[in-house]
Formats: C-alpha cells, sequence, structure tokens
C-alpha cells in the first residue's frame, strides 16, 4: 500500500515539474515577444506555392524600406526548414548563453531562427513524432532571444494542421496572416481552408499574395499569361479580404534562391522587386489602420514613428 502511495505520489510530482515548466515558458515567451512590436504569420493551403521565398523577400523589403536591423524570420517549417538556405546561412550554428538562444544574422541585419540550424548535416531529417514537434516549437518560441523588433514574420509549415495551429495559438497579440497562393485552382481551394482557419482562431487575414503570376520577360519586359491568373485577387474578392498583389514569375528568383540571396536585393528595379515594395506599403495601411480602429491614416506612419522614437 505505501509502495503504491509513493509511486503515486511521485508520479504527481512528475505532473507538477512538467505543468510548472510549461508556466514557465509561458512567462518567458510572453516577456519576449511583447518586446516585438508586429508580428505576422505567412501561411499557405498547401505546399509548392514559394511561401518561404516569399516570406524571405517579403522581410528583406521591410527591412530595405526603413526598418533596418529591426527584422526577424521564424522558420517555424520544424520538418522541412529552408529559409537559411534561401538568406546564405546554410551550415551556421545558433549561439547560447544565459539569456538564451541568439538568432543567426543574415543580410540586412536580419535575424533568423530555424531547426536547420540544429540540424547536423542537409541529409538529416527530423523524424519526430507530434508531441515533440510541439514541444520543439514552444522552445523554439519561449527561449530566443529576439530583443526588441519592429517586424517579426513567422514561415508557417504548409497546410492548417498540429504545428500552424499550435504555433498561432502560443504568439500572443498576432497582428495578423499573409496567405500565398499561387494561380491554380486547387490552389483556390485550399486558400478558403487557410482564411476560414484564421478567422476561428480570431487572427485578422492580412491579405492574399498571388505568386507566380505571369512571366515577366527580363529583355523587352513584356508579360506573358503561362497560368492562369487572377485567382488570388478573385478568391480575395470573395472572401472580402485584402489582395496584397500578384509576384510575377522570375528566373532569377530560382537562381538567387538557390545562391543564398534574397532576390530583392540583387534585383531591386525588377517587377517582382516592385511588386514586394507595394505589398509592403499595403501591410503598412493595413497595420496602421488596425492600430487607429479602423481609422487609416499615412502609409508611411509607421515608418515616420520609428524614425522619430528611434
Amino acid at each position: 500500500m505505501n509502495e503504491k502511495h509513493g509511486s503515486h505520489s511521485r508520479s504527481n510530482a512528475r505532473v507538477d515539474a512538467i505543468q510548472q515548466a510549461y508556466e514557465e515558458e509561458k512567462q518567458r515567451l510572453k516577456a519576449r515577444m511583447s518586446k516585438i512590436k508586429h508580428k505576422i504569420a505567412v501561411i499557405s493551403g498547401k505546399g509548392g506555392v514559394g511561401k518561404s521565398t516569399v516570406t524571405v523577400n517579403l522581410a528583406i523589403a521591410f527591412a530595405m524600406h526603413g526598418y533596418p536591423y529591426d527584422i526577424g524570420i521564424l522558420d517555424a517549417d520544424i520538418t522541412g526548414p529552408c529559409v537559411p538556405k534561401l538568406m546564405g546561412l546554410h551550415g551556421q550554428r545558433l549561439q547560447t548563453g544565459p539569456p538564451g538562444i541568439f538568432p543567426a544574422k543574415g543580410p540586412l541585419g536580419i535575424k533568423v531562427v530555424s531547426m536547420d540550424f540544429l540540424l547536423p548535416s542537409e541529409e538529416s531529417p527530423v523524424i519526430w513524432r507530434g508531441p515533440l514537434k510541439m514541444k520543439a516549437i514552444n522552445q523554439f518560441l519561449s527561449d530566443i532571444v529576439w530583443g526588441e523588433l519592429e517586424f517579426l514574420f513567422i514561415d508557417l509549415p504548409p497546410g492548417t494542421g498540429d504545428e500552424p495551429l499550435s504555433i498561432m495559438q502560443l504568439i500572443p497579440e498576432m497582428d495578423g496572416v499573409v496567405i500565398v497562393t499561387i494561380p491554380s485552382e486547387v490552389s483556390q481551394i485550399v486558400v478558403k481552408k487557410a482564411v476560414t482557419f484564421s478567422r476561428k482562431l480570431n487572427i485578422p487575414v492580412i491579405g492574399i499574395i498571388e505568386n507566380m503570376s505571369g512571366f515577366v520577360c527580363p529583355k523587352c519586359g513584356a508579360e506573358t499569361n503561362i497560368f492562369k491568373v487572377g485567382g488570388g485577387q478573385k478568391i480575395a474578392e470573395d472572401l472580402a479580404v485584402p489582395f496584397l498583389g500578384s509576384i510575377p514569375i522570375d528566373p532569377e528568383i530560382c537562381q538567387d534562391s538557390d545562391d543564398g540571396m534574397p532576390f530583392i536585393i540583387n534585383h531591386a528595379d525588377s517587377h517582382s522587386a516592385k511588386a514586394f515594395r507595394s505589398i509592403v506599403e499595403k501591410i503598412e495601411a493595413f497595420l496602421e489602420k488596425d492600430v487607429n480602429g479602423g481609422k487609416s491614416s499615412s502609409p508611411n506612419s509607421l515608418k515616420a514613428k520609428k524614425e522619430v522614437t528611434g
């Protein structure tokens, strides 16, 4: 009888310790996230739409728009991390210290955290069951020393399963989500799921980006619609969410991604780079409108406030 009672007590003690550790992680997460002004998740209903490439170049576009050294990217795709490769950081390791884990530094001082930094080699898979993934995500979010940031872009795993759900629920005061799609009808169907997913979590949909929309000839500048286009704008109108813009197909985007150099840095005058800059301004306007309780103000006011306070 005493042996059973002792075993029960030890079991309760372990449960209490786990619960206490979880609460401590939540408090650390809240404290670290409180130093980040805007938190934006980038999601897609399916894989293969260029979500990570959009995330990286969107972050770079914000940095070039007047927020240098104030941008972070969390590559939250535990099993398929690729942001470090796109940022030229593949093979780097995260530094740790008494406060926690310090992000790697990418182009324009952008802070980056990814599971890729913890893997021994690029061939190493992450073979984890769901609960272990969730624990890793929780630790990622609570132990990273981001410092003060103007924007944190969170590159979520594709779909609307456990991983994106857990991350969205863990991060306090999320400003909203940007949904990336491509012109195909199949992609439009899953966009509806992504919008419904966000609305059920009461997280605003900042807008939809249509990636791989048309092809702009690098020689003459003529645009050719290789695939059906306009699906992103139509689905945005149907669902009553903002349409942020279209990113045309550009072979240089693929080449720069393979080379680990964000496209928008190397080709700032391209049609695609201009599209990213336009999207930045629309996101700024959305955030400003949200801050002012639905009343829109100058598109540059976020940057102006930063310059005044910084």
